[in-house]
């Protein structure tokens, strides 16, 4: 074989190995263009439910405090409520003591008479409800 022919051969084999080194250079600047832009778009992604997950957690606690805001309402009504009906059976009490001493006095005052206008009352008020 000739020189000619294996310098050719050499220097063919080196421009293919050059080419394919450039072709593989080229696909690897490829591919880290591609990671960085897919990188770049993961970050916009995060930063997007980053937004939302802070826009949910203050409508979160908005709602909670909204909750506890209610619950101490309803507490403050069953204890005013509460209070009410204390005072209306005291005053209750108030009145069947009161009525019962007149009814003591009554007795005294005219012996049997209660017992006639008790028994009438009760019939009434029973045919009344």
């Amino acid at each position: 074989m000739d020189t000619w022919v294996i310098v050719l051969i050499v220097v063919v084999a080196v421009v293919l190995l050059a080419v394919l080194a450039l072709a593989l250079a080229k696909r690897n600047r490829i591919g880290a263009a591609r990671k960085r832009e897919q990188a770049r778009e993961h970050l916009q992604e995060a930063q997007l439910r980053g937004v939302q997950a802070e826009k949910e957690q203050a409508l979160a606690e908005e709602q909670a405090a909204r909750a506890r805001r209610e619950r101490a309402e309803v507490e403050e009504r069953t204890r005013l409520a509460e209070q009410e009906a204390a005072q209306r059976a005291a005053t209750a009490h108030e009145h069947a003591t009161a009525a019962e001493e007149l009814r003591a006095k009554a007795e005294k005052l005219a012996p049997g008479l209660g017992t006639e206008q008790h028994g009438r009352h009760t019939d009434g008020g029973a045919t009344r409800r």
